[in-house]
């Protein structure tokens, strides 16, 4: 196991009837402004929570962050922020609304474009304090630094890091009105995330990996039990905390990750404007396929552990393991090649220059380069 420092300062506040506790989360005497994606949380009932708790509060509303949020929309935010004095932010959404409340939090105090932040990796001398009322599970933006923005502009999107939330509130009734794809993706991309982090090297933390495989399972048996009935209170709880779970920092303690899955899924996402969750379910088999021999031992070890498989021939259990994989994205009702989501070849050349362009190396031992994204690609035609 590798050395490792540890600190996640994020209060969890979990459970059905939490979201007028915001009130208790948010000095009175700061300015907020409350951060929402479209009219959903009017509908389900959590605007009107929030709004009731807050009613002893100074703030102004920002709507309209879209799915994967731009840069174009958060300049905004920002522009507003600052002109009103906020020093408080409170995101009520899912991870997209979460994630670029964390790029207004970041930009306030700074003088130059918000781009520069996130492209560039401009140091942040000051954040902006920011609360989040999450209302779907996916990213684990509710518990962890990250945030990844596009711009429309350039149709390049990237991730960034700015600081930990104060609180999150997480309340499964939320997820009762969600759609079902975009339960399928966040449930795809809860599995990836914990993917990126285990499906590296054997042997380096029994625990870490142990932790890693029962989300992996738990995810399995919870997307049939979704399915069966999204407003099973038990269900979507395990559901939503899993989520948080896969990347809040628990499961990489020590460990060497990957996130190559990833990479090539934000590609796809900022030319073609495909739901992330649904850009992983194409990816990781390919991932996998492709780096089958760096990996070999830890796809062995997951076909055992996460999907009971127990031959003898090596090859075949691999085989197995990503086909089971990929059987699991289309049981969520996903799509797991380009052409079945209207990718075509001009796509996948302009991700390969991309990366070539920037010389990337991913992967647990960074020999995940543009040749080895191109033979992802390809088998993920």
């Amino acid at each position: 196991m590798n050395n490792f420092v540890f600190c996640n300062p994020t209060k969890l506040i979990f459970g059905k009837g939490t979201i007028p506790s915001v009130a208790n989360e948010i000095p009175k005497n700061k300015k907020i402004m409350i951060t929402f994606g479209g009219g959903s949380v009017k509908s389900n009932g959590v605007y009107q929570q929030v709004i009731d708790s807050l009613k002893d509060h100074d703030y102004i509303e920002f709507w309209g962050i879209e799915p994967n949020p731009t840069v174009q929309t958060l300049r905004k935010a920002i522009s507003i922020a600052k002109e009103k004095g906020v020093d408080y932010l409170l995101a009520v959404g899912g991870g997209s609304v979460l994630d670029g409340t964390k790029l207004i939090a970041s930009a306030i105090k700074y003088e130059g474009d918000a781009w520069d932040i996130v492209k560039k990796g401009y140091p942040i001398n000051e954040v902006i304090p920011m609360g989040t009322v999450l209302t779907l599970p996916a990213t684990g933006s509710e518990m962890n630094r990250g945030a990844v923005i596009s711009n429309t502009e350039k149709n390049e999107k990237f991730a960034f890091y700015s600081n930990y939330p104060v609180f999150s509130i997480l309340d499964p009734e939320t997820t009762f009105t969600l759609p079902p794809f975009q339960v399928a993706c966040g449930i795809a991309d809860t599995f990836v995330h914990v993917m990126e982090q285990y499906l590296t090297t054997t042997n380096q933390s029994p625990l870490m990996d142990r932790w890693a495989e029962g989300i992996l399972k738990t995810m399995i048996e919870t997307a049939d039990k979704v399915k069966e009935d999204s407003q099973n209170y038990e269900t979507m709880a395990t559901f939503m905390l899993s989520a948080t779970m896969a990347l809040n920092g628990f499961i990489s303690m020590g460990v060497s990750q990957d996130w190559a899955t990833h990479m090539i899924g934000h590609e796809l996402t900022a030319l073609t404007g495909i739901t992330h969750g649904a850009s992983l379910a194409i990816v990781l088999p390919g991932t996998m396929h492709v780096r089958r021999d760096e990996k070999r031992e830890k796809i062995l070890q997951y076909a055992k552990r996460v999907f009971d498989i127990n031959e003898k021939d090596e090859n075949l259990t691999i085989d197995l393991a990503i086909s089971k994989t990929d059987q699991f994205f289309r049981t969520l009702g996903l799509k797991t090649k380009l052409f079945e989501n209207n990718i075509n070849e001009s796509v996948i050349n302009t991700i390969i220059e991309r990366f070539k362009n920037r010389d990337v190396h991913f992967g647990e031992n960074r020999q995940t380069d543009y040749l080895v994204i191109e033979n992802i690609l390809k088998y993920c035609k």
